[in-house]
C-alpha cells in the first residue's frame, strides 16, 4: 500500500523540517474530568496517533516526541507500569499506521532502563519500519538532556583514554557525534502543551536556537487545528541565530529597514 501524497500547508512563510513536542498535561486533563491520571495518558495516545499522522502527511521530515523522561521513573509504580504498558500497546497497534504513512521509528534515551517486554517491542517496531522513506519519528524514552550530555562526555572520555580521540580537537561537532542521534538536525520548532514555560530537560543541546510555541491546552486536546496554529506561528518568526538579517544592518537600504 502506497502512502498518501504529501500535502504541505501554505503557511506563507518557512515550514519546520524538524518538530519536537513536550507532550504535557495528561494528568491535569484527567483530573479536570474527575478521572484517574492513567485515563489522561490513554487519551494522550490518540493525540500521538493524530499528530504523527498529520505531520507525516504534511511533509515534516522529523518529529521528536518527549514520551518519558528519566525523572518520570520517580512517579508511583502503578503509573509507571501503566505508561510502559501503553507504550508497548502503542508500538504494537500503531505499526500499520506507521507503515501506511512511511514513518520510520527511532528511539533515544537510556533505553536499557525500559522493561524487557517494552524494549523488545520497541526494537521490533524500529526494525519493521527501518526501510520506510517518510518521516522520522523519534520517541524520547527514559530521556533527559543532561543524561544525554553526561553519556556523550563519558563516551568521548573513553575514546580519549583509548587514544582514538584527540582532546585538543574536540569542538561542538565532535560532541554532537556522541549524542544519542547525531544525524538528526536540530529542531526548528519546539511545542509544549499544558502551559508550562520550560523545556524540562528536553533537547537542551539541540534546541539552543529552536523557536518555541507554548499552548495552555493539555496534550489530549492537542490535535491538527492546534498543530496548524503552531506551524503558522513558526512561519511568521524571523530566525537570527544571534546575528542580524540582511535588512537589519546599518548597510541595508532605509526602505528595507522600514524607515521612511
Amino acid at each position: 500500500m502506497s502512502r498518501p501524497p504529501i500535502q504541505r500547508p501554505d503557511l506563507g512563510g518557512p515550514f519546520p523540517e524538524h518538530l519536537a513536542i513536550v507532550m504535557d498535561g495528561n494528568g491535569r486533563w484527567a483530573k479536570r474530568r474527575g478521572l484517574p491520571r492513567v485515563k489522561g495518558h490513554s487519551a494522550g495516545v490518540d493525540s500521538v496517533r493524530t499528530i504523527t499522522t498529520a505531520c507525516a502527511r504534511m511533509g515534516v521530515q522529523s518529529l521528536t516526541l518527549y514520551a518519558f523522561s528519566v525523572e518520570n521513573w520517580q512517579r508511583p509504580s502503578a503509573e509507571v507500569q501503566t505508561l510502559m504498558r501503553l507504550l508497548r500497546v502503542f508500538l504494537w497497534r500503531e505499526r500499520r499506521t506507521l507503515m501506511d504513512n512511511g514513518v520510520r521509528l527511532r528511539c533515544i534515551g537510556r533505553l536499557h532502563d525500559l522493561p524487557p517486554r517494552a524494549l523488545r517491542t520497541l526494537r521490533e517496531t524500529e526494525e519493521l519500519t527501518s526501510a520506510n522513506d517518510g518521516m522520522l519519528l523519534r520517541l524520547a524514552l527514559s530521556y533527559g538532556s543532561r543524561s544525554e550530555l553526561a553519556d556523550a562526555l563519558a563516551s568521548a572520555a573513553r575514546d580519549v583514554r583509548a587514544g582514538t580521540l584527540d582532546p585538543e580537537a574536540i569542538d561542538e561537532e565532535t560532541l554532537r557525534a556522541y549524542l544519542y542521534d547525531p544525524e538528526t538536525p536540530d529542531p526548528d520548532l519546539v511545542i509544549r502543551t499544558g502551559g508550562e514555560l520550560r523545556l524540562s530537560n528536553f533537547l537542551l543541546w539541540q534546541a539552543s536556537y529552536s523557536e518555541l510555541f507554548v499552548t495552555d491546552l493539555c496534550w489530549p486536546d492537542f490535535r491538527e487545528p492546534q498543530l496548524l496554529e503552531a506551524l503558522q506561528a513558526f512561519s511568521s518568526r524571523r530566525r537570527r541565530y544571534g546575528s542580524l538579517l540582511p535588512d537589519e544592518t546599518d548597510d541595508a537600504p532605509a526602505a528595507e529597514r522600514g524607515v521612511s
